[in-house]
């Protein structure tokens, strides 16, 4: 089926309306689904899929963070390890509430479980294994292009705003031993691990290791967020060493990855 994406865009609109526009972390999210949905066009079109198909990716990002609206007005966080999964919360809202009827007209049964599993896996640290060739196809667009944008949003939105913590602390923190050995073993880094504050900017920096398509990781190259981001201006000694480390680590990767492809 054709996506109406006016139509979409004008339902996401009014859902967002009840928030909190002038709240950073409301306007951030909002201006994030939109770049999102635009990521996975990009990704789709890459990959030579069919118009259908290149307007569905896009529909995935456009509801991908709907349950990030309620997290933050229920829990004053976007850290999920805080508050709730947002990508459950979002498919919930979609698919259990009915949501999802008022963005598509009677969709079928088989396209509403098609997106709950793409998008409830969003921001899961792997695929589930036993999803279809399909849709591991389209969630792994959605998690690229969110991947993508999340170095974005934490160069452009201030840190202390993402992670709730003062300046002092952000920048006074220390990477743990763990995140840095886990960095170093070339994949994203476990919630559970992230203990201080940079830990949570090493996080997310580790993200470019799971880019799966790559267009994925021209994009980030082009944007120049990741270097920005790695170039993270603590004032800890301790901590500028293992940025300096850490720097080295992606760059040897992106090196291999972008020769390989």
């Amino acid at each position: 089926m054709m996506i109406n994406k006016s139509h979409v865009m004008d339902i996401f609109a009014e859902y967002v309306s009840h928030y909190n526009a002038q709240d950073e972390k409301v306007k951030l999210k909002i201006e994030h689904t939109y770049r999102v949905a635009g990521l996975c066009e990009r990704i789709a079109v890459s990959e030579k899929l069919s118009q259908e198909d290149i307007s569905l990716a896009w529909l995935c990002g456009m509801l991908h963070d709907i349950g990030r609206f309620e997290q933050l007005k229920n829990y004053g966080t976007f850290i999920d390890a805080d508050s709730i999964d947002h990508a459950l919360l979002g498919a919930e809202i979609l698919f259990d509430e009915g949501k999802i009827q008022d963005y598509l007209e009677q969709p079928s049964d088989e396209l509403c479980a098609f997106l709950r599993r793409v998008i409830s896996c969003h921001s899961a640290y792997r695929v589930p294994k036993d999803y279809d060739e399909r849709t591991k196809l389209f969630a792994d667009i959605l998690r690229d292009a969110d991947k993508i944008d999340i170095l974005k949003v934490n160069v452009e939105v201030p840190l202390e705003e993402i992670y709730n913590v003062s300046t002092d602390d952000l920048m006074q923190a220390e990477v743990t031993k763990e995140v840095m050995q886990s960095f170093s073993e070339e994949h994203a880094i476990l919630r559970a691990l992230k203990r201080t504050p940079v830990d949570h900017v090493v996080g997310h920096i580790s993200l470019v290791y799971e880019l799966v398509y790559p267009i994925s990781l021209k994009i980030v190259k082009e944007q120049g967020y990741l270097d920005k981001l790695m170039s993270f201006p603590s004032q800890n000694l301790k901590t500028r060493e293992q940025f300096k480390q850490l720097r080295g680590m992606m760059q040897d990767y992106i090196n291999r990855s972008c020769h390989c492809s």
